[in-house]
């Protein structure tokens, strides 16, 4: 399995990041810019990720995100897990939009 770190992924450009944690987390904390695909409900929509680019697959702490990562590999897409998750992307620095933030 393709894996990438936070900072690794945030160096490139365009890059299609794919949020696999549920609403109620993403709600607390995201990274700007990402695709929200709940692992819960992932499969109903498939057709949303994109089969002609590399996929970035980011979840709470990488766990969630190396199964959905795995699965769309075995369906020929270019997955990548992103290592850490959300909790590796914030302690790195990276710019993230919390709940405190919309308002």
């Amino acid at each position: 399995m393709q894996e990438i770190t936070p900072t690794e992924l945030s160096t490139l450009e365009q890059a299609v990041i794919i949020d696999v944690r549920e609403a109620d987390e993403v709600a607390v904390m995201s990274v700007p810019g990402a695709l929200h695909l709940p692992m819960s409900s992932f499969l109903d929509h498939l057709e949303d990720v994109p089969r002609e680019e590399t996929v970035y697959v980011l979840c709470h702490s990488g766990g969630r995100s190396a199964r959905v990562t795995g699965y769309l590999e075995q369906q020929g897409y270019d997955a990548v897990n992103v290592t850490g998750g959300i909790l590796a992307w914030s302690a790195s620095g990276l710019p993230v939009q919390r709940a405190t933030d919309a308002g």
